[in-house]
């Protein structure tokens, strides 16, 4: 294995690699700095999350450029603000002996006036997110028209994000005698289009197979009912009582909830998404990495900042809607050297998802199950027994040895290990002596569905709605289901059996979701309509037994053959289904209603014990 003298790298650069503490270049470092440093070269680099693709390319670009001009030669796309900050302070740390050298970091949520002036100043490199580039370009604030090096980093992360537009755009404004160097996780066609446009005759370095996750990560996954998921979630924790965690959530509505519940529960948890302000955001990283959160719950747009090396799980409470995402998820543990866990949390009908994603990176995943009460009790009992083992003796306590001695001079030493550990035990005893199992079978493991998709046969599993809108509105099949995953923020096969007529809709979800679905379009209006969604009695076997409501004529009732009431009277568009009911109707609307059988479900929902009986998990 070489060393860093070995790669070619300057004194001052080497300085700073042994104030760093770097020993030996990591496999992206050995191979492509070489290649980057002896020639100017175009370069795509495929290489998993926490492999030191900075360092890769910040060594050499920050060997090649000219200290003494002010002129910016050297531009970093990021797909993030954190990590476009985080590239921004490795680049300072590596150039630290560089005298004259200045990276500033352009990006969103901050002022543009700073950051122009920054630039101003003379900067030699720009680290950048796409969208605030872009704007600054256009403004006339920054001038790339001279750059020598231009790096897309996490590549396949800004193209799923949408910024495809906006890098075309942002290149265009470069020299095409630059060197550009590409450096993703994997390798879409996306990524390929854009080597492709901009890069000539790359030379491609792959560190382990495109796409394949690092072998220092284990893959595991855990079948539970969709209705236990947040059961098995929190099972997984208190079987793994120092878990230093990111779990990932599909919504950003999804990501709040469960850390708050979790919060609640008594664990050490944090919720990271869109919605959180600037400000927000920086203090729960900031608690995240000092590690007083455990638990930090995030959705993948959020998490793509997340430079944590100490991180021991991955846990999947959803899967992603496309399978490559699930490589940068589990690309967050088994850092520099280490190894890590990631956990996948499925449903029966999710299954299928877990073949797809084996596939896409070359690995097995190892079928595992949810510990049952006792396993717990035994895991927590014997951390704790270790913890105190290995606790240093403050000896301020001697002082008062003499009256606890006195105080247990009738107790064995046996009967005193019992009554010290029964504190912590039993809470945790008393929590889960009466708990079920959570496992079901995997039945479906192996078998493929006729179609490569959703099963679509009748499902007790899947709920059926009726929604009021239709082909007279606009609608057909394909932009009825966008509309609701778009609305919904729901996944591509999260919404199916889409039936479309012509005044309104059928449409399924799994049961797991309803009372998301429901609750969002309680009172909700959509181009100045309310847009009415309930639970339907059609289970989308056919046309004849529900001929009679769908041509128009008859109430509809629940499966409980009450009447719903509606939560809007008089308040909706000629020809409405609630408007012609609403005079049969009895007072009360449905929101009403909702909300306390939402809340009911909730209260069911939570675990059997209250959450006062709930045993409160000890912070690292």
């Amino acid at each position: 294995m070489s060393t860093f003298q070995d790669l070619g790298l300057n004194e001052d650069l080497l300085h700073a690699i042994t104030d760093l503490g770097f020993e030996t270049p990591s496999e992206v470092q050995e191979k492509a700095i070489p290649i980057l440093l002896e020639s100017e070269t175009d370069l795509v680099a495929l290489a998993q999350t926490g492999t030191g693709k900075t360092a890769a390319f910040g060594f050499p670009m920050l060997q090649k450029i000219d200290i003494d001009s002010r002129t910016t030669q050297g531009l970093i796309l990021s797909p993030t603000r954190e990590l476009c900050l985080q590239i921004t302070n490795e680049m300072k740390q590596y150039g630290k002996y560089c005298k004259g050298l200045n990276v500033v970091a352009i990006y969103g949520g901050s002022s543009i006036t700073d950051q122009a002036r920054e630039v101003k100043r003379g900067a030699q490199i720009i680290v950048a997110t796409p969208g605030r580039m872009k704007d600054m370009i256009s403004r006339r604030l920054v001038d790339i028209s001279k750059i020598q090096y231009a790096v897309l980093d996490e590549a396949d992360e800004m193209l799923n994000m949408g910024f495809k537009e906006d890098i075309t755009d942002i290149l265009s404004h470069t020299p095409e005698d630059k060197s550009t160097w590409l450096f993703s996780a994997t390798m879409p066609k996306e990524v390929a289009t854009i080597a492709k446009k901009f890069m000539k005759s790359p030379q491609e370095i792959t560190v382990g197979n495109k796409n394949e996750s690092t072998n220092q990560v284990s893959h595991e996954y855990y079948l539970v009912n969709a209705r236990d998921r947040y059961q098995a979630l929190k099972r997984l924790a208190d079987a793994n009582p120092d878990i230093f965690s990111v779990i990932f959530c599909r919504t950003k509505r999804d990501t709040q909830k469960v850390a708050e519940n979790l919060i609640e529960d008594g664990y050490s948890a944090g919720a990271l998404h869109g919605d959180l302000s600037q400000n927000q955001r920086d203090l729960v990283m900031k608690s995240f990495r000092n590690q007083q959160i455990q638990m930090l719950v995030a959705t993948d747009v959020a998490a793509r900042g997340i430079d944590v090396d100490d991180i021991t799980h991955v846990i999947n409470y959803q899967l992603p809607d496309e399978p490559e995402i699930y490589t940068h998820r589990s690309g967050r543990t088994g850092r520099a050297g280490k190894t890590g866990i990631s956990m996948v949390i499925v449903s029966k009908s999710e299954v299928r998802k877990i073949k797809s994603i084996e596939r896409i990176i070359n690995q097995k995943f190892e079928l595992k199950e949810i510990p049952d009460g006792m396993e717990i009790c035994e895991v927590q009992l014997m951390s704790l027994a270790n913890k105190i083992h290995n606790t240093e003796i403050n000896h301020e306590i001697d002082k008062y040895l003499d009256s606890i001695n006195d105080l247990f001079e009738d107790t064995t030493k046996d009967e005193l290990i019992k009554k010290f550990f029964s504190v912590e035990f039993t809470r945790f005893f008393n929590y889960y002596q009466k708990t079920k199992n959570l496992n079901v079978s995997d039945t479906s493991r192996g078998e493929d569905r006729d179609s490569g998709g959703r099963d679509y046969r009748s499902n007790s599993n899947d709920s059926r709605y009726f929604i009021n809108v239709g082909r007279k509105d606009g609608y057909d099949w394909m932009k009825l289901k966008d509309f609701l995953k778009e609305v919904l923020e729901l996944g591509r096969d999260d919404v199916f059996k889409v039936d479309v007529k012509e005044s309104f809709s059928f449409f399924n979800t799994e049961k797991e979701l309803q009372e998301k679905v429901l609750a969002f379009f309680t009172d909700y209006k959509h181009d100045g309509r309310f847009v009415n969604v309930e639970i339907s009695e059609d289970k989308g076997r056919g046309t004849s037994r529900n001929k009679r409501r769908r041509d128009g004529g008859g109430s509809r009732r629940r499966s409980d053959d009450k009447p719903r009431g509606d939560r809007r009277s008089n308040s909706r568009s000629d020809g409405n289904r609630s408007d012609r009911r609403s005079s049969s109707r009895s007072e009360g609307n449905r929101s009403d209603r909702r909300s306390s059988s939402s809340s009911e479900s909730r209260s069911r929902r939570s675990d059997s014990v209250s959450s006062s009986d709930r045993p409160r998990r000890s912070r690292r």
